[in-house]
């Protein structure tokens, strides 16, 4: 289990990084699309990432894997909230529900682990 968790982790914190650093732009033109602020473009950037560290780091910390998780899926609540106001296509839902699911799951984890300690 602590392996699967391990990899999990390591997805949901690579997938971050994939597409708000290496994929910026397109995180730039969806942010204009549904016409939010640039100042919040970069507030959820700067979360995503740093929840994403704490991923990494909640690989020897589980409590930090915990803020992590919950702080993603927080993130992606909100990410879901939007799409349904824009009216988004289940396509472009389907991310956000994904790693809801995963962060949640690390979380989860995370605290009954740290919890049997």
């Amino acid at each position: 289990m602590h392996t699967a968790m391990i990899c999990l982790q390591a997805l949901v914190a690579a997938s971050i990084f994939f597409v708000w650093v290496v994929r910026y732009d397109n995180i730039i033109q969806e942010f204009k699309h549904y016409a939010l602020p640039d100042w919040l473009r970069d507030l959820v950037g700067i979360l995503k990432l740093t929840f994403s560290l704490l991923l990494l780091l909640g690989i020897e910390r589980t409590p930090l894997a915990v803020v992590g998780g919950l702080g993603i899926a927080g993130l992606m609540v909100c990410a879901f909230i939007v799409h349904l106001r824009v009216k988004s296509p289940w396509s472009k839902r389907l991310p956000c529900v994904g790693l809801l699911a995963m962060s949640l799951a690390i979380a989860l984890t995370g605290w009954l682990y740290g919890s049997a300690k």
